[in-house]
């Protein structure tokens, strides 16, 4: 691995980027990139006497005799499938939503934006859920997993805070893509001559209709910052499959007797 290499931007961070270049902003920093700039000197401190902590566990371990727990990591690996397929279902069905009465023929962003905090507070809430589960369960097995589950744990307690403030401003691109593709319809309109038909709400969101785009938009947003939040949780249940893998012991050869 080639620790010099950029690392892979992540969906959320791509469709941000081209959202921005498409409404004709500057680009800006990404989500990794910000996350770089966030430790402080009070934070260094804080993580450098973690990391001290938690390199002194295999010494821990062998005076104290601990022993360990034998990990499921299929259980776990089910457990991160059924919380994304739960989520995924929770937020398509968020996104297409269709107002009723007065609100279906309101232009507006702001019920769209109270959606999109709702959805995003119920992903944060079941993610971290899973979450503390799955390191609570790694602290149980090997040293090495403990020490993985341990530091998991410091950088969400020093980045977490800040992480929530940054996705925070999410709903701010969502805002932009809303104006965008109303201010595309109404030039469409207006293109069209005074002999145009008027305008008919129910088309806004039937397919290429401006509401229908917004919405397309919105349920990608939302599926990409999932995506980005059970980053973290993958990665702690891939390490708990491959320490499994490395524990079973190899399979041996079929014996067949001689005839």
């Amino acid at each position: 691995m080639n620790l010099h290499s950029p690392l892979p931007r992540s969906t959320l961070a791509r469709l941000l980027h081209d959202w921005a270049q498409v409404d004709g902003e500057p680009p800006r920093q990404d989500v990794a990139e910000r996350l770089g700039q966030w430790l402080g000197a009070a934070d260094a401190v804080q993580l450098d006497g973690a990391l001290q902590a938690i390199e002194a566990y295999p010494a821990q371990a062998r005076q104290r005799g601990l022993r360990t727990e034998p990990l499921d990591a299929p259980a776990l690996q089910a457990a991160l499938q059924r919380t994304r397929t739960e989520l995924e279902e929770m937020l398509t069905a968020g996104a297409s939503v269709t107002a009723e009465g007065p609100q279906a023929l309101q232009t507006g962003y702001s019920l769209h934006h109270q959606r999109y905090l709702t959805l995003q507070k119920r992903m944060e809430l079941a993610v971290a859920k899973l979450r503390g589960q799955v390191r609570q369960t790694l602290s149980r097995g090997p040293v090495p997993l403990r020490q993985l589950a341990a530091l998991d744990g410091v950088l969400e307690q020093v980045l977490g805070a800040r992480e929530q403030k940054l996705l925070t401003s999410v709903p701010v691109y969502l805002e932009r893509r809303h104006t965008h593709w109303l201010a595309a319809h109404r030039q469409q309109r207006a293109a069209s001559g005074p002999a145009t038909a008027p305008d008919d709400p129910e088309a806004w969101t039937q397919p290429g209709g401006w509401l229908h785009s917004f919405r397309q938009d919105l349920r990608e947003l939302l599926l990409a910052e999932l995506q980005l939040r059970l980053q973290p949780v993958a990665g702690l249940i891939e390490a708990a499959t491959e320490a499994a893998a490395q524990d079973r012991p190899p399979e041996q050869p079929e014996v067949r007797e001689a005839t």
